[in-house]
C-alpha cells in the first residue's frame, strides 16, 4: 500500500511521499500534521463529538528519521475535550499539536448570516484506492494535475485524495484535514517563482468531519510585510465548506521551492505524485 509513514516498533518512518520540498532531510509539513492529528485521535471522545480546531506548531524541522510521539489529555468534559501531542526526535520536542473536540448538539433557532462562497470541484471524482494525483485550478482555468499551472500570481484551488497516512491502515477524515490544512502555504503563498514562505503554524477549524475521500482548499486571503505571510483557505469537499485554515508563514528566500521542478524530479508516476509535499 502506499503511504506517507511506516511503523516499526512504535516508531513510524517516513517515506519518500512525505519527505520535505525544503530539504531530503526532513519531513513535510504536511505529513507532520497528519501525524500528529493521527496520535491526538487515540484520545477521540466518539462520534458525538468533532475536532473543532487543530492547532499545530512547527518550531523545529521533524527531520527524516524515526519519529515518536506522545500525547495527553489536557481537558476531559462532556461537552470540551482538549489533547495535546508531541513529535519527539533527539530528545526534544520538534512539533506540537492541540485538538479541541466539541459536543454535536442541535442547531440554536433563528437565522445567522453567512457568506455565499462559489467553491469549485472537479466534474470527475477522485477516487482511487491508493490516492491519486492532486488537482489544481487556477484562476478561471479548468482543473488541471500539471504543477505548471499553478507557477503565477493567481488564486488558487487544490483537490486531493490521498493514500494512508501510516501502512497497513485507512486514513481517516481527521487525518486527512489536518493534513490537507497544512497545504494553505502552498494555495497561498504559491507565486510566480514557487513557494517562498514556509509556514510555522497551522490552525483548522471544521463545523463537521469531510465526507469521502475527495478535499479541496481554495485561497481566501494572502497578507504580507517584512518576510511574514498569514494566509486562510476554506476547506471543503462536495457537500461544502467544512471550515476554515491559517497558516502564518515566514520569508524562506534561500530556499525558494520552485513547485514544478520539484515535482518533476520527485515524482515520476501518479501514486508519487499523490500528494503536494511542504
Amino acid at each position: 500500500m502506499v503511504a506517507f509513514f511506516t511503523e516499526v516498533d512504535g516508531r513510524y518512518l517516513a517515506t519518500e511521499l512525505a519527505v520535505s520540498a525544503w530539504a531530503p532531510t526532513q519531513v513535510a509539513g504536511t505529513s507532520v500534521c497528519g501525524l500528529l492529528a493521527r496520535e491526538l485521535e487515540t484520545h477521540s471522545p466518539g462520534a458525538a463529538f468533532i475536532p473543532a480546531r487543530f492547532t499545530a506548531d512547527l518550531f523545529r524541522p521533524v527531520l527524516n528519521e524515526p519519529i515518536a510521539l506522545r500525547s495527553e489529555v489536557v481537558r476531559d468534559g462532556t461537552r470540551v475535550r482538549v489533547i495535546d501531542a508531541s513529535i519527539v526526535q533527539r530528545g526534544e520536542v520538534r512539533a506540537r499539536a492541540s485538538v479541541m473536540y466539541l459536543a454535536v448538539a442541535q442547531q440554536p433557532p433563528g437565522q445567522v448570516w453567512q457568506a455565499v462562497r462559489q467553491l469549485p470541484t472537479p466534474t470527475d471524482k477522485l477516487d482511487g484506492p491508493h490516492g491519486n494525483p492532486p488537482l489544481f485550478k487556477v484562476g478561471d482555468l479548468d482543473w488541471t494535475g500539471d504543477f505548471a499551472a499553478g507557477q503565477n500570481g493567481e488564486r488558487k484551488s487544490v483537490w486531493h485524495n490521498l493514500p494512508a497516512l501510516v501502512e497497513g491502515e485507512p486514513i481517516s477524515p481527521f487525518q486527512r484535514a489536518a493534513f490537507v490544512g497544512d497545504a494553505t502555504n502552498l494555495v497561498c503563498n504559491w507565486g510566480t517563482e514557487g513557494v517562498g514562505y514556509i509556514n510555522s503554524d497551522v490552525t483548522v477549524t471544521m463545523s463537521r468531519l469531510p465526507e469521502g475521500a475527495e478535499l479541496g482548499l481554495f485561497a481566501q486571503d494572502h497578507v504580507a510585510a517584512d518576510g511574514i505571510a498569514v494566509a486562510t483557505a476554506t476547506l471543503y469537499d462536495r457537500r461544502g465548506p467544512l471550515g476554515t485554515c491559517v497558516v502564518t508563514g515566514i520569508s524562506n528566500v534561500r530556499r525558494q521551492v520552485d513547485m514544478v521542478a520539484f515535482a518533476e524530479n520527485r515524482f515520476t508516476d501518479a501514486e508519487s505524485a499523490s500528494i503536494i509535499v511542504q
